[in-house]
């Protein structure tokens, strides 16, 4: 729908107003023809493999790349952001292997939750100002936010290949308003990485092949929250102690010097899952995991899924303590849990101890996967 040059200005000073009422810390506006040379990117990422697994890439590809394929109607787009900067270096907790480091966006209520709730309230304002139609994203429809924020002027794509703000550095939560009704466009922010690589270098599993390009399957974040299977071998040292996510590459960001942590409750991290032990991690059957997680973006991955993370980080704790409860995990109703326990115990029990393990466990196991994890781990021990 046709808008006036004054109609347009009423209509951006509304959104603008309701967006710091609803808590967002920055909104920009940009239009969907914005991000010409997102599909080659977009298309290069799927064909070189760098998706892994996360097949919904592949198949939204096209609605993915093009915002008016995804919704032909739409005139503009509003790129809302919401600071989650942690009141500490994130990376710190590495430093404490008996305790299990979970990404700074995880440590409370889901993102996705608190901020799409906001969006339906500003995107209502709009129709009830201009009328039309709106749609609202979070992270969960074909989008490709980043691009979006950075044609609306909110940040730039870094070498990481997540958005960079002069205000908040790499914290920013990201949503998006689709609207029928035409709003002017904000200028498009410039790259300011110049030759900074310290996001790259920080990376502990080199995922970066180049400046700019994620290859996913190399990413720790892609490893412990979308991989669904065991975690590679050639990974699992440089994982560290990190259980969901990773933080690394955002935290070395020089621009964080700019960011102020966030100030809203409902963003802050909660005191239990600041600094989580491993050992009690480790004791979660399916409820407990449901119940501790409750509210929270890790409970999606699953309870299997999750105390396969913090097996990988008991083994490289090397702390002895933590031996009894890995055991029990070798009798766990979940492959995926008994192979990690396996792996665990690799790092964790002299060598006669594994051995005696392996004898029996190659006798009893079913699964394939896990006897190859017996198998490794015995193969292991024999070439160090």
């Amino acid at each position: 729908m046709r808008t006036s040059i004054s109609e347009k200005a009423r209509l951006r000073a509304l959104i603008d107003a309701e967006a710091r009422r609803a808590g967002f810390d920055a909104v920009a506006v940009t239009t969907p023809d914005s991000i010409p040379r997102a599909p080659a990117r977009l298309a290069e990422f799927v064909a070189d493999g760098f998706h892994g697994s996360m097949g919904w890439i592949a198949e939204t590809l096209e609605r993915r790349a093009e915002p008016s394929t995804l919704w032909p109607e739409v005139r503009s787009i509003v790129v809302l952001a919401m600071n989650y900067g942690p009141d500490h270096d994130p990376r710190d907790i590495l430093e404490k292997p008996h305790r299990g480091a979970i990404s700074v966006y995880a440590r409370n209520r889901d993102y996705h939750d608190v901020m799409k709730g906001r969006l339906k309230e500003i995107a209502g304002k709009v129709v009830a100002k201009a009328g039309g139609d709106v749609k609202v994203f979070v992270d969960t429809a074909p989008v490709m936010e980043k691009p979006l924020a950075e044609a609306a002027g909110l940040g730039w794509q870094g070498k990481h290949t997540n958005l960079v703000s002069r205000a908040h550095g790499s914290w920013l939560f990201l949503g998006t308003i689709f609207t029928t009704a035409e709003l002017e466009p904000d200028a498009a922010e410039v790259d300011h990485c110049g030759s900074c690589r310290a996001c790259l270098d920080a990376c502990p599993t080199n995922a970066f092949p180049v400046p700019y390009r994620l290859d996913s399957r190399r990413c720790i974040s892609y490893l412990t929250i979308e991989n669904k299977g065991p975690i590679p071998h050639e990974f699992r040292a440089a994982i560290g102690n990190r259980i969901y996510g990773c933080d690394d590459c955002l935290a070395a960001c020089p621009w964080n010097k700019f960011a102020s942590a966030a100030s809203e409750a409902k963003l802050a991290a909660r005191e239990d899952l600041r600094e989580p032990a491993l050992t009690d991690l480790l004791r979660l059957d399916d409820a407990a995991f449901r119940a501790f997680f409750a509210g929270s973006p890790v409970k999606r991955i699953g309870r299997d899924r999750f105390v396969r993370n913090v097996l990988i980080a008991a083994g490289n704790s090397t702390d002895a303590e933590l031996k009894p409860v890995v055991r029990g995990l070798l009798d766990d109703a979940s492959p995926l849990v008994r192979g990690a326990a396996i792996w665990a115990l690799s790092r964790l029990v002299p060598d006669g101890d594994l051995e005696g393990l392996a004898a029996t466990g190659l006798k009893t196991e079913g699964d394939a996967s896990v006897r190859d994890e017996w198998l490794s781990a015995l193969n292991q021990r024999e070439g160090a």
